[in-house]
């Protein structure tokens, strides 16, 4: 169990030799609980408001790249659970200082959704928020959709440009912005900090040796075992638990890159089980998305961190991966991790359930956080910064230009790459470099100032027919208490997240905005922007994967570090911090088409809705048995069913032969149901879709009489005249678990 490795205030600075006394961490623990540190105040009123909630932020689930490993393959073709929008607003009566902060079950945040977030609040909550007190950081499921970045890199790693994805994301953040601000009410926060093992490996374990061997020893391992819960609690006579927002390095790639269905993967899952746990789950009448209680699982800093916790090895021969490399016989494509189930969806719920127990634990055992509100936030200008030295302020270089690496296209043992790239080597491949110096050729300047990375993309002179990487990017600091959140746009790596809280940290302890006790920073990554990673200087001589992603070059953790503690002094002198003006949005010069196609039926299906594979009459009891039948269905981007579902599982709830009274007990944003979409042929152009609903029958299902449900909308167009819309849903024939 998860004990608290001590009663008195407790220094939490995050530097080398503090972090050693939270290292009570048993390699024995190998399910994963974790030991505790509790955060102490004496405080007992309630300083603030705080207010929690939670919207449907699903995109389109077919015809869409999913956004992370860049698989061409990986087109998406259904639905395992939905994708969530969790929101924690934080007021201060006594300042009138408020922020907002959203993590989003998406790849990552980004400049066009924060935008049009802010242009909708403006609508709906006139002069309560500003693009300095709005944070949102994405979960980085890599099972959501793409379509939502407007760089023309990220457009190549999905489907372009997708307007149904950024309209469903933003709408879901400005709903549970809005849900939460409405909630807004004298409310306590507690924080309690533990170590977790056995969730996560180290996917660049080379180059994170070569971080300074004094530096590594101060730590437990290769990866942040860091988890931050923080507690949500009403202030009445009887407090409520009213929500979780908690941050642990792991990336969700437990849905590995042949998934299809779109997933919250493992921080979803995790989200969704705590949920379920506290507002009573579909069956108790509260459907994922709804209920009082929200829990978030965010993102940190988990460059490096990989949940396939097995290792990698080569797929052809069972053999380890060369370990500087990740490649078998000196290539990539067959060198990959897995997690610890029999297969991804097994794998995912371990890994979600270890955080889940974690968390829960860390639950009970918080301590007051103490009060106030800030926020500080600023654009920075990245090529050609001026850097110093954190230590001596002495200048050690400036940005580069930005600019892909090699490594970039070797891929990681989540998701390998494809053209005989390999990560560690600094060369590039010569056909690819021919046909990208056609594009452009990066400068001699350029390729000095990236080295040792060998340049494979300069992103950042290519704007044909739109710029391709980013060059100005947001920073922000939110407080809550003795809680700072580092708000950043970038995958930061294990020990480059080490550093940057640490440098943060001393300097807002040291300008009187946390204590030094009981001061706590957390990362809160893939925030507000993208720009892919941060590697420590050390890492970047490498050039694995994360430091061929580090697009500004060798010096861009300090550049970070050096403009978070500028807000972290404004935020001391309660002044502005210094901004250059915003990114270019360019989103409206994409095209923003939200046009449909007309709806066609599979061969054999008189309806939408008609019955195409029926279930079997009887199914056993005590889990394990699927249940399966498929409808003739239509495209779900006519209807995300925003707050709804595409499927139900209902339970008879009379004595009455046929039933005649159904009660849902599953939807498709529940862990137990998956929805397949296929296409087929209905003539030279056009094409039909065919719905599979799945139950997977859970343990916990009790006999009776069943039968599943597809809910869609058909959209058809006369030749002459308007398109209609028209909702339908299919009915399985009912079948008995016994």
């Amino acid at each position: 169990q998860c004990k608290p490795l001590r009663t008195q205030p407790l220094d939490l600075d995050d530097s080398p030799s503090r972090m050693a006394s939270l290292r009570l961490v048993a390699a024995a623990v190998c399910a994963g609980v974790c030991t505790a540190a509790t955060v102490s105040t004496a405080s007992t009123d309630a300083p603030y408001e705080l207010g929690v909630g939670i919207a449907d932020a699903t995109g389109p689930i077919s015809d869409v790249l999913m956004m992370g490993m860049a698989n061409p393959a990986q087109i998406n073709a259904g639905i395992h659970t939905r994708l969530f929008a969790r929101a924690l607003a934080a007021h201060d009566p006594k300042t009138g200082k408020r922020f907002v902060f959203v993590s989003l079950d998406a790849g990552m945040g980004g400049i066009v959704l924060k935008n049009r977030v802010m242009k909708l609040l403006a609508e709906r909550l006139p002069g309560m928020y500003t693009d300095d007190n709005v944070g949102i950081s994405g979960t980085h499921t890599h099972s959501g959709p793409s379509g939502f970045l407007q760089d023309t890199i990220f457009q190549f790693a999905g489907s372009g440009w997708v307007p149904h994805t950024i309209e469903a994301m933003v709408n879901g953040v400005v709903n549970s912005i809005v849900a939460a601000h409405n909630a807004l009410a004298p409310a306590k926060a507690s924080i309690a900090i533990g170590e977790l093992a056995n969730a996560s490996i180290n996917r660049s374990p080379s180059a994170y040796l070569l971080n300074p061997e004094a530096e590594r020893a101060q730590y437990t391992g290769d990866t942040d075992l860091n988890m931050t819960v923080l507690r949500i609690d009403s202030a009445d006579a009887s407090p409520t638990p009213l929500g979780m927002f908690t941050w642990f390095a792991v990336h969700p790639t437990s849905m590995n890159n042949t998934n299809k269905l779109v997933s919250g993967d493992n921080k979803g899952y995790a989200s969704y089980m705590v949920e379920k746990m506290q507002n009573g789950g579909t069956a108790k009448g509260a459907p994922p998305g709804t209920g009082r209680f929200v829990a978030a699982f965010g993102s940190t800093n988990l460059g490096d961190v990989s949940p396939n916790i097995m290792g990698p090895h080569c797929r052809d021969t069972g053999l380890p991966c060369d370990f500087d490399h990740s490649t078998c016989n000196n290539r990539t494509e067959q060198c990959s991790a897995v997690g610890p189930g029999k297969d991804m969806f097994e794998s995912t719920e371990i890994i979600g359930q270890r955080q889940v127990d974690a968390a829960m634990e860390l639950f009970t055992k918080t301590a007051d956080l103490g009060g106030g509100v800030d926020f500080q936030h600023a654009y920075v200008k990245m090529p050609g910064l001026t850097v110093n030295d954190p230590d001596t302020g002495a200048p050690v270089g400036t940005l580069c230009t930005a600019a892909m690496g090699d490594a970039f296209a070797a891929g990681t043992i989540d998701g390998p790459g494809e053209f005989d790239f390999t990560q560690g080597a600094n060369s590039s491949n010569p056909f690819w470099k021919f046909i990208v110096d056609l594009i452009h050729k990066p400068t001699p300047e350029e390729e000095r100032c990236q080295e040792p990375k060998g340049i494979l993309l300069p992103t950042g002179d290519i704007n044909f027919p739109y710029p391709w990487g980013p060059d100005v990017l947001p920073v922000q600091l939110l407080r809550l208490g003795q809680l700072a959140m580092i708000v950043a746009p970038t995958e930061l790596t294990t020990m480059a997240g080490r550093r940057l809280r640490s440098r943060v940290r001393a300097e807002l302890v040291k300008n009187g905005v946390l204590s030094a006790s009981e001061g706590v920073v957390v990362i809160a990554g893939l925030a507000n922007g993208y720009a892919d990673y941060t590697t420590t200087f050390e890492e970047y001589q490498q050039q694995r994967y994360e430091g061929g992603s580090t697009i500004f070059g060798p010096h861009q953790l300090n550049a970070y570090i050096q403009e978070f503690t500028k807000l972290a002094v404004a935020m001391g002198t309660n002044t502005p911090a210094p901004t250059g003006p915003p990114p270019q949005d360019f989103s409206n010069r994409l095209s923003n088409s939200t046009s449909l196609s007309e709806d066609h039926l599979p061969s054999g299906a008189s309806h939408f809705g008609a019955v195409v594979t029926d279930v079997q009459p009887t199914y056993p009891v005590g889990g394990g048995a699927v249940v399966s039948a498929s409808f003739a269905g239509a495209n779900p981007v006519n209807n995300l069913k925003p707050d709804g579902t595409f499927a139900e599982v209902q339970r008879c709830a009379s004595a009455a032969t046929p039933c005649t009274e159904w009660s849902t007990v599953a939807v498709d944003a529940d862990w137990e149901t998956r929805v397949h979409i296929t296409k087929s042929k209905v003539d030279v152009i056009n094409t039909a879709r065919t719905w599979e609903v799945q139950w997977h029958v859970p343990a916990s299902a009790t006999a009776g009489v069943y039968r599943l449900v597809h809910h869609g909308t058909a959209y058809s167009k006369p030749l002459i005249g308007a398109g209609k819309l028209t909702p339908f849903s299919g009915f399985s024939s009912a079948f008995t678990l016994h």
